[in-house]
């Protein structure tokens, strides 16, 4: 599939099931107005069951295509959009190029050849890998940076060569690597409309898609992340990036959109699938085949386990593995996935399991947003083994905790323990769980403990969209303030929830930003915001330098405790000094009241293997308490880490305790036993 160059030429192959005829488009290079050449496919020679393909002897790398695709235009019955006139890029190409691309021109009935998008002939075989290779760390051992890589750099207070780009993002590889992040997960990098501009309300600047989410190219890395304007720039530059990262121990997680694509509902643009066979690509209203059930709620929804598209998204998915190296793949919507062709989830998805399955991805992190806008939630029974989940109930039980929702130490306890009310019974390991308090979907972590409602008047809806419960609180003031207090107390918030993050069994994942208090100004769906609003402002490093080092030194010492991230579930089993490897308490000892719903604290204790016995006690109630501690057999307890105050001066210690310590409101205290 595709366009493959040998030293003698190039062949192309595209599926279209109900197409009469199919017409391939080279160009001379990406600002050709026209193409030098037609060749229009025999319907026989060049079809063989619905794959036209055709091999072009003397064709080199960097000559552009693209494709015309005549057939029936009977839309309301079989759904069909061919049409001539839409110039068409192919779903397997590994670049696009868009120098003289009009969205417009996609959208009319008339001929856009001369503002067409197209594809790129790329030699992917041409790059030196200097023996790099998928890292296969455990995903116990992970611990992930979600970021964007246009806004990781974008500012010019990043001081980058190369801002906004994927080599950009290398110069900033010495900070993650500092932070001690493992994986980074980025927001989607295959190849969208970044053109594509939001005109709602006239007054407002223009508003693009800033976050990538629509796919245009599913093989092809997005342009404008590239330095380089010539032909297959993109495949050499991302592969830079992760050969860069891989050097200093990071992953490559990619965050990939396979539930809907660019093209939109039936108003929406002809790109690609919907002019190459609208009926096989997308799943359709059975009422009027013109309309597109829209389960992802951005206009359209891909026929997932159809065989052709199943077969396009494994294909994608091992590319992005052996050819470009990558780690792992956070599925959008991932719920989507899971749906027949009728839009009803089916027990044994084909598509996912064919991921799941797959020899090539045997080793490659997947992991699923179990959700999608139509409803289904699947967090604890995706289908499969291996998926690992965005766990959304971490999420929402741990905020409505630090907030100081009383009632929830039971459900935090089973988030603190890897979540097995969820996992457990599956027999899915903790590591399944991706444990977060926020990411780039709803509040920053300041905004969570800065705001009230949520501010999204600049996204140009009137602030209708975004979630309106966010599980937030800003704790006196309305964004930001001069006065210390609510300051330290919002401070003391984020350490909380970083605490609590980083201390639980599952794999720990941060959002961009958040541990220096990136602030959206409120903006909880900053979608539209390629600006300042949703930019890495690395000015921030500086001003909120102790909050950076409280969290570095909270991953650092995850690191060096291997029950933190041990990849099974707590069994109360105990150690040679016979604590167990885990209990929960209140303010006395082992006495949580997981029942008792007006308790605002918990505390537990866990057993080290070969290293220290943890204590951690946590106090959201309004007032003080004095919490019982353990006692130590045979070693003392010291403070190793406390959000009201700062004892963590580099060595680590603090002074010895005796049989209770008090613990401020809304506040952590972690001791260790030496």
């Amino acid at each position: 599939m595709g366009a493959t160059p040998d030293k003698d030429g190039v062949n192309f192959s595209v599926f279209s099931e109900n197409a009469s005829s199919v017409e391939l488009l080279l160009f001379e290079s990406h600002t050709s107005v026209e193409p030098f050449k037609t060749i229009l496919l025999d319907h026989k020679k060049n079809n063989t069951f619905h794959f036209w393909h055709i091999y072009v002897k003397g064709l080199k790398p960097g000559i552009a295509y693209a494709y015309r695709v005549s057939g029936s235009q009977e839309t309301s019955e079989y759904g069909h959009r061919f049409n001539r006139n839409k110039v068409l890029i192919d779903p397997y190409s590994k670049a696009n190029t868009s120098a003289l691309w009009q969205r417009e021109g996609a959208i009319d009935g008339a001929d856009n050849v001369k503002t067409s998008m197209r594809s790129v002939v790329v030699d992917i075989d041409n790059y030196d890998w200097e023996d790099d290779k998928p890292l296969n760390r455990p995903m116990s051992e992970t611990i992930i940076y979600e970021m964007h890589v246009g806004g990781f750099t974008k500012s010019h207070t990043s001081r980058c060569r190369y801002r906004g780009k994927f080599l950009g993002l290398i110069e900033k590889i010495p900070y993650l690597k500092n932070m001690g992040i493992t994986a980074v997960e980025l927001m989607p990098v295959f190849d969208f409309d970044s053109s594509e501009v939001y005109s709602e309300n006239s007054t407002l600047k223009p508003l693009k898609n800033y976050w990538g989410y629509g796919t245009i190219g599913y093989y092809a890395p997005e342009s404008s992340y590239t330095v380089s304007p010539f032909e297959g720039s993109q495949i050499r530059e991302f592969r830079d990036m992760v050969k860069a990262l891989h050097r200093a121990g990071i992953e490559v997680i990619l965050d990939v959109v396979f539930g809907y694509t660019g093209e939109g509902d039936h108003n929406g643009p002809v790109l690609s699938f919907k002019g190459l066979d609208n009926s096989v690509y997308y799943l359709l209203s059975q009422e009027d085949k013109q309309y597109y059930l829209n389960l992802s709620g951005c206009g359209n929804t891909l026929n997932c386990n159809h065989p052709i598209v199943g077969k396009f998204i494994t294909d994608c998915l091992e590319f992005w593995v052996k050819q470009m190296h990558v780690d792992g793949f956070r599925f959008d919507e991932g719920s989507i996935l899971s749906r027949g062709e009728d839009g009803a989830p089916l027990k044994y998805p084909p598509v996912l399991w064919n991921i799941e399955l797959s020899p090539a991805l045997s080793k490659t992190k997947i992991i699923a947003e179990a959700w999608d806008a139509a409803g289904l939630y699947q967090v604890g029974y995706f289908p499969g083994y291996r998926y690992a989940e965005w766990n959304g109930r971490f999420r929402d039980d741990i905020r409505r905790f630090v907030r100081g929702d009383s009632g929830m130490t039971g459900q935090v306890a089973q988030r603190i323990t890897g979540s097995p009310d969820l996992y457990q019974s599956a027999g899915r390991p903790p590591a399944n769980s991706v444990n977060f308090v926020t990411c780039h979907d709803g509040f920053t972590m300041n905004d969570l403990v800065s705001y009230n409602d949520k501010h999204n008047e600049e996204n140009g809806h009137n602030n209708t969209d975004g979630l309106n419960d966010n599980l937030s609180s800003n704790y006196g003031v309305e964004g930001p303030t001069k006065d210390q207090t609510i300051e330290k107390f919002r401070e003391r918030q984020i350490k909380n929830f970083f605490i609590i993050l980083l201390f639980s069994r599952g794999t720990p994942m941060i959002s961009m930003g958040d541990e220096v208090r990136r602030t959206q100004h409120g903006n909880n769906n900053a979608y539209r915001q390629d600006s300042e609003t949703s930019w890495f402002d690395w000015g921030l490093v500086a001003k909120n330098r102790r909050m950076h080092n409280f969290i570095i030194e909270l991953i650092d010492f995850r690191k060096s405790h291997t029950r933190l991230r041990e990849n099974q579930f707590f069994t109360g089993e105990k150690n040679t000094r016979g604590i167990p490897d885990i209990s929960f308490h209140g303010c006395e000892l082992y006495n949580p009241g997981f029942n008792d719903q007006g308790s605002r604290v918990l505390a537990f204790t866990i057993g080290g293997k070969d290293d220290e016995d943890i204590h951690v006690m946590m106090n959201m109630d309004s007032s003080d308490l004095d919490f019982e501690i353990p006692p130590c057999k045979g070693r003392e307890w010291r403070v190793i880490f406390d959000t009201f105050c700062e004892v963590n001066k580099g060595k680590r210690e603090g002074k010895t305790l005796s049989d209770k310590v008090t613990v401020s409101s809304h506040s952590v205290v972690v001791l260790v036993s030496r």
